[in-house]
This record gives C-alpha cells, structure tokens and sequence, in this order.
C-alpha cells in the first residue's frame, strides 16, 4: 500500500496529464448517462453527453499525432468545440433536474469547465508559435 505522499503525489502527476484526465472525464460521463433517468428528454440530452463527453478524448489521441501544426489546432479545436458542448449540455441536465447525483453533475462541470480552460490556453500557445 502506498504511503500519503506517494498518494498525493500520484494525484498531483494524474491532474496534469491531459489524455488520463481526458479519459476520466469519458468514463465519468459514461457513468453518470447510464444513472439518468429512465425518460425521453433524459435519453435524448444522454445520447449527446455521451457523445460530446467521450469525443474529446479520443480527438485529443488524433491531435498527438497531428501531421502540422495546423491539423495540430485543428483536433485541438474540436477538442475544445466538443467539451463546451458538453458543458451546455450538462447545464441543461442540471437545470431541468435530471440527474441522480448533485455531487457527480457539479463535478463533472467543474471538469468540463477546467478542461476548457486548458484547451483554451493550449489553442492559443500553439497558434503564437
């Protein structure tokens, strides 16, 4: 068993590597879409969470192996295209109420939101270059 330090300092490496937070946030999104409510606009909002949520991960694989730096923003770009949709969508859930867990919807917007963030500086560092 590892010891607090080595914990903290796992958690503190895991923050700052995009891809496995890009990935947690998908598998997050997956658990909380298959925890929704069993009704029609629950089903549709879901299908595009899911959707949105899990794309970002798997352009930003795409965006590592760009051929240019402009495909490089490119993928970035949908990447980034791809997490704001995701956080309207998680608003929406929020708003109307259709959801399970308040923990898990604040911190899935929290990530979202701090996803975009990073995107969003990433973008701008690559296209000054």
């Amino acid at each position: 068993m590892k010891n607090k330090i080595a914990q903290v300092k796992e958690m503190n490496n895991k923050k700052f590597d995009l891809e496995e937070r890009l990935i947690d946030f998908a598998a997050e999104v997956v658990l909380f879409v298959e925890n929704l409510p069993d009704k029609k606009s629950a089903s549709h909002l879901g299908g595009q969470l899911l959707r949105s949520g899990t794309s970002p991960s798997l352009n930003y694989g795409e965006a590592k192996s760009a051929e240019s730096k402009k495909d490089f923003i490119h993928k970035m770009k949908i990447c980034l295209k791809e997490l704001r949709e995701s956080s309207n969508c998680l608003k929406i859930l929020q708003k109307v109420k259709i959801y399970k867990s308040q923990r898990q919807i604040n911190d899935l917007i929290i990530e979202c939101n701090e996803l975009i963030a990073i995107f969003v500086k990433s973008i701008n560092t690559a296209s000054k270059k």
